[in-house]
């Protein structure tokens, strides 16, 4: 298990604490999936049931043939025992979708031992939004109400458990109400979005003096410059509020 940088030996938390996690492990169908289409996953509930667990997945892409593939490989892959699509044209409560995508709704079933679902539960990290996999790794956001030794060590067995690598992204206290907030504005954020704002803050673009060009980092994400500003404007007007010429 590894952290971003931040204390996770530090004092107790106060409240609970909000973590996001990126996640690998192996044999499994998710990650499999997407590392080999250009399509993602969005899942909205995983169960167990008669020992096998059964998961409401959302596959999405740019291209409805993206999507076929990631179908396509979720039926041949050797870890999922089965595979239902289910009507999108119905409504399911609580079910969260990505907007101006082609998308396919799914009911895959799949076995526990390939499923990192139940350890993380079962150490008490609990599920607080749909979990996004995407290139080959997973994202969770989860809570829980420990000390953060007492989560290292869980994290910890969760991946002696499960042959697993995690990687603490962000650690939020519940009582930061302004940190929340912020948090709640980039989960808004498209993944492709989310991608060039975490290089940007990352390699210091928002700094004075700036460490970074835009230029820069456009021919490090392969995209052209201008592309690269017009993501960092739909960043903005969502995280300090669209201005006027921006709405509608």
């Amino acid at each position: 298990m590894a952290t971003d940088g931040s204390d996770m030996a530090a004092s107790p938390s106060s409240g609970g604490l909000q973590l996001t996690l990126k996640l690998e492990h192996p044999d499994c169908w998710m990650r499999e999936v997407t590392a080999a289409t250009a399509a993602k996953l969005l899942v909205n509930a995983a169960y167990l049931v008669d020992g096998k667990v059964k998961a409401h997945v959302v596959a999405y892409a740019e291209s409805a043939a993206a999507v076929e593939a990631l179908v396509a490989a979720t039926r041949a892959s050797d870890h999922t025992h089965a595979v239902t699509e289910m009507d999108t044209r119905r409504s399911f409560g609580g079910i969260s979708a990505p907007v101006n995508k082609a998308t396919r709704t799914l009911l895959v079933e799949y076995g526990p031992e390939e499923s990192i679902h139940d350890a993380l539960v079962s150490h008490g990290f609990m599920n607080q939004e749909p979990i996004r996999i995407r290139d080959g790794t997973e994202y969770w956001t989860v809570a829980i109400d420990e000390s953060r030794t007492t989560i290292q060590e869980k994290l910890d067995a969760v991946c002696a458990q499960k042959d697993a690598t995690i990687t603490v992204t962000q650690i939020t206290s519940a009582t930061t109400g302004s940190r929340e907030r912020d948090e709640l504005a980039v989960r808004q954020l498209s993944d492709r979005q989310r991608d060039v704002f975490e290089l940007a803050r990352k390699r210091g673009y928002y700094d004075y003096p700036r460490e970074v060009s835009g230029s820069e980092l456009a021919d490090e994400l392969g995209i052209a410059k201008t592309t690269f500003h017009e993501h960092l404007r739909k960043v903005e007007a969502t995280l300090l509020g669209p201005r006027d010429a921006d709405r509608g």
